[in-house]
């Protein structure tokens, strides 16, 4: 069973769900439809769809897949929001950044930003299990296309950076760890269940900066797995 991309299967119950503006014009002797969605003030003559994912039935070889499917899917979970907030952080730290001049002064804002986070999501995170630390690391590449050792890299210095990976050592987390849906199952079943979140609104999707299509992933772990 393959996973396929549906825009058009779903025309008729968007316009049935979302209730919308039309009326006819003429222009140069070509009768055209315009529309409007309820919200919006100008009329166009298309409405544009976002792109939907048609998801086949989970299934499972074995209870134990099964039940090691349903832990990842409950670890990821709870670990993506901070993911996405560590994106939105870097997206404000590094727009404010462009705009300090000295030196002196960035370092000082960046280390009140790492501050605020800090006082704001420390315990919490200090609460994660060792599976759940790494599923974050993952999740933060994901988000920013750096790792969490690049950014601390960055954002501090580099021997912060030596520092905390070798800490993290000790937990068996990795701190240079990347997300590679397309060769690490894992990974791609991490994906699978971002994408399955996202489109039941359990999650707020935040798009991924990295170059990977999960239509084409489906099919090529679908593929592997019957071969």
């Amino acid at each position: 069973m393959k996973l396929i991309k549906s825009t058009s299967l779903i025309i008729a119950l968007l316009f049935t769900l979302t209730s919308t503006a039309q009326i006819e014009v003429k222009k140069d002797s070509v009768d055209l439809e315009l529309y409007k969605i309820e919200g919006d003030s100008v009329y166009d003559t298309s409405i544009s769809l976002n792109e939907v994912y048609v998801f086949g039935p989970l299934k499972f070889a074995s209870k134990e897949e099964k039940l090691r499917y349903y832990i990842l899917r409950r670890k990821t979970l709870k670990v993506y929001p901070y993911a996405k907030m560590a994106a939105e952080k870097l997206v404000v730290l590094n727009d404010s950044l462009k705009k300090i001049k000295k030196k002196s002064k960035k370092r000082k804002y960046t280390r009140q930003v790492h501050k605020e986070i800090e006082d704001q999501f420390s315990e919490r995170l200090k609460k994660l299990t060792r599976t759940e630390g790494q599923i974050l690391i993952k999740l933060i590449n994901r988000q920013t296309g750096d790792t969490a050792f690049g950014l601390v890299k960055e954002l501090r210095n580099g021997w912060r950076a030596f520092w905390y990976n070798t800490s993290a050592k000790f937990f068996k987390i990795s701190i240079k760890a990347e997300y590679h849906p397309e060769s690490v199952h894992e990974d791609y079943l991490i994906e699978d269940i971002l994408q399955r979140a996202f489109a039941k609104g359990r999650l707020k999707e935040q798009p991924t900066v990295l170059n990977y299509d999960y239509t084409t992933l489906t099919n090529k772990w679908i593929t592997n797995k019957k071969e």
